[in-house]
């Protein structure tokens, strides 16, 4: 037999309520299906759950566990019912790398303002959706283009491409530089969320490669001179990091920053961030 959330109801508001008669009142229901219920659950689990004299009620040393379990698994219940039926109270948005770069601070605090009744939550999930398909958020916000078509999307900034570089690279002198500067370098990308790519040189001329999965492992190889990194402009301002230079390479195709969200279910608050974002990133620019 099943366990089912009305019989850990039951079962909680006889301990809280210390009597059946009062847990009866508190469920609204008669003391006889407060009886009914807490058999059926002792009977699915095989354990007595409660001691009863005619002047107390309290729990077996199994009742204690079972209790403890309860609560957990309803308190899980509420917040599942609280999400789904009224969870735009929040806005989880994901990322890869580096949020929104130099606009993050900005939107946080405009955001707050304008929609005191939505929590603005960002978080970092290094995924291709960043984090959109795992259901970790509500909106993404990504800087490569997305072929699935369960999601929509819309281009809120275009960001310039920087060349991160150890701090004593001969390149590193340089107040900008060229893609041909960097054609005889090794160039430290991510494949699943990074924007550096060969197609952004010549065939005969594309730098080697090394792989990297992570945006501290990356910073790191490169503090160490070993190789060098493409990257949109928003990781320079997200990511400062001591032994690591950018510097912009003045001949490098901006990068198109996406905001992303479930085309079937989108979030409330979407339109209000498109708005918001394509803002910041105009006036800002």
């Amino acid at each position: 037999m099943d366990v089912e959330l009305r019989q850990l109801r039951c079962l909680v508001a006889i301990v809280e309520e210390g009597t059946f008669t009062d847990a009866a009142i508190a469920l609204g229901v008669s003391q006889a299906a407060v009886s009914r219920t807490l058999a059926s659950l002792e009977r699915a689990l095989g354990v007595r759950l409660l001691r009863r004299t005619s002047r107390s009620v309290s729990p077996t040393t199994s009742g204690l566990r079972v209790v403890a379990h309860a609560r957990r698994v309803l308190g899980e219940v509420d917040n599942l019912v609280r999400e789904a039926t009224s969870g735009h109270t929040s806005l989880r948005m994901g990322y890869a790398w580096s949020a929104l770069g130099r606009h993050t601070p900005a939107f946080q605090r405009r955001w707050a303002k304008s929609h005191p009744d939505t929590d603005l939550h960002l978080i970092r999930v290094n995924s291709a959706t960043a984090g959109l398909a795992e259901g970790s958020c509500d909106l993404a916000v990504v800087r490569n283009p997305l072929e699935d078509r369960r999601f929509d999307t819309a281009i809120i900034g275009l960001e310039r491409r920087m060349c991160a570089l150890s701090f004593d690279d001969p390149l590193a002198k340089r107040r900008s530089l060229r893609l041909t500067d960097l054609s005889e370098r090794t160039l430290l990308v991510d494949r699943r969320t990074g924007t550096a790519t060969s197609k952004l040189w010549p065939p005969d001329a594309c730098p080697a490669t090394e792989e990297s999965h992570d945006i501290d492992d990356w910073l790191n190889v490169i503090s160490s001179g070993r190789c060098i990194g493409l990257t949109p402009e928003s990781t320079a301002h997200q990511y400062r990091r001591p032994g690591v230079v950018y510097r912009p390479v003045r001949d490098a195709e901006p990068v198109a920053v996406r905001l992303v969200w479930w085309r079937d279910d989108p979030h409330p608050a979407t339109q209000s961030a498109v708005e918001l974002l394509t803002a910041l990133y105009r006036d800002r620019s």
